[in-house]
């Protein structure tokens, strides 16, 4: 059954699924949320078709986003994590998801979860919005810039105002789907 779906999901298997069963759904898990803001930060500069089709690589390479295990990488578990091609293999975004991991500790330290951090930006629930069209989608807002902000001030990297948005939208922080979509009154 063809059923309407957001067009960027295309034609590829592993996306739509991606959009149909994970994409705008809230996620609460500290893990989860870890990784979906590692994989969006690992986009930068990328598609997210091509990442999504390393994610199981990077849980293997990652220690499935066990934080304090990645918090504790050496200079030398970064090497080994940079000659893995089942990752991107950029120096910068996997010295990032280990500093990333160790600025996560210290906010779950300061705030109680990631869950806790993230849901603060929008109240605790969804931001509902209702796009017609990929068009009308921005690529950051107010909040996603408030979300930079802070966690840039915590020592995270790769967490711009787009790459925030995009997690927000995955995350399920808000709901993007277009009307048209099937999931929109789903998620």
């Amino acid at each position: 059954m063809n059923r309407p779906r957001c067009p960027w999901a295309g034609d590829d298997p592993l996306m739509q699924a991606y959009h149909d069963q994970e994409w705008g759904v809230p996620l609460h898990d500290d893990r989860a949320l870890f990784e979906l803001l590692t994989l969006e930060g690992a986009q930068a500069g990328l598609s997210w078709r091509t990442v999504l089709h390393r994610r199981q690589g990077y849980r293997e390479v990652f220690d499935e986003f066990d934080l304090e295990r990645i918090a504790a990488y050496t200079a030398a578990d970064i090497e080994a994590r940079r000659a893995d091609p089942r990752i991107i293999r950029n120096r910068a975004k996997i010295q990032a998801t280990v500093g990333n991991a160790r600025a996560a500790l210290l906010a779950i330290d300061e705030v109680g979860s990631l869950d806790a951090l993230f849901w603060s930006f929008v109240g605790g629930r969804p931001l509902r919005n209702a796009f017609c069209s990929l068009d009308d989608i921005p690529a950051k807002t107010g909040v996603s810039r408030a979300m930079s902000r802070d966690l840039k001030r915590r020592g995270f990297k790769f967490v711009g105002p787009t790459i925030c948005y995009a997690f927000m939208q995955a995350a399920g922080l808000v709901n993007d789907h277009l009307v048209t979509c099937f999931r929109y009154h789903e998620v």
